[in-house]
């Protein structure tokens, strides 16, 4: 067992507990202030902030109830899951090969619902909410960690020799990785509403 598989081992159950963390206070407050506008057509939530920046715009869009109900309260189950097990692995517990791959599956649904998400509220919107944001960027870091931490404990198993290579190279740079993901992202929302922040600066 490598240095970096053991501290991946014992860091996972941190970065799970933060994000879900996270992921649970955005989801609370976007939550509330759906049911508030639910109640009242007029409430205007605290994160309406100007013509680009605003919540109650996404929550009202099509996309904001892509299942027939509230985004949101998927991210109630979703992230108090994910609470569950990060508290889990940082008590001891270890869960079988089935668990981390049916955790797998919940991330590959997040990151690509997350994905779509950004290029709706970006490109089709044109509108931005700051909770949604933090739950792209926690969701990103879980799905990114979880799959390592399966690839470690060969829950997936790479048997391609250049994949095997590959990975020991996204190993090595797991962290540049995930950082320029998100600066990434964050470059195409800055450039898409470069028009509004350039007049406003």
């Amino acid at each position: 067992m490598s240095i970096k598989k053991i501290n991946l081992n014992k860091s996972l159950s941190v970065i799970l507990i933060v994000c879900a963390t996270i992921g649970l206070v955005a989801s609370f407050a976007l939550s509330y202030d759906q049911i508030k506008i639910l109640q009242n057509p007029n409430y205007k939530p605290s994160c309406d902030l100007n013509p680009i920046v605003s919540c109650g715009n996404v929550m009202q869009s099509s996309e904001g109830d892509v299942f027939g109900f509230p985004n949101p309260f998927i991210g109630l189950a979703a992230f108090g899951a994910l609470l569950a097990v990060g508290t889990g692995m940082l008590a001891g517990a270890k869960y079988k090969k089935w668990f981390m791959l049916a955790l797998e599956a919940g991330a590959i649904f997040g990151i690509v619902f997350v994905h779509w998400l950004f290029f709706e509220s970006v490109y089709r919107l044109s509108v931005l909410c700051p909770y949604c944001m933090s739950v792209w960027l926690i969701t990103i870091v879980s799905f990114w960690y979880i799959s390592l931490y399966n690839i470690d404990n060969k829950y997936i198993v790479l048997k391609n020799e250049t994949l095997i290579k590959c990975y020991k190279w996204i190993r090595r740079h797991h962290l540049d990785i995930v950082v320029l993901w998100i600066l990434v992202i964050a470059f195409l929302i800055i450039k898409h509403f470069w028009y509004y922040i350039g007049h406003h600066l």
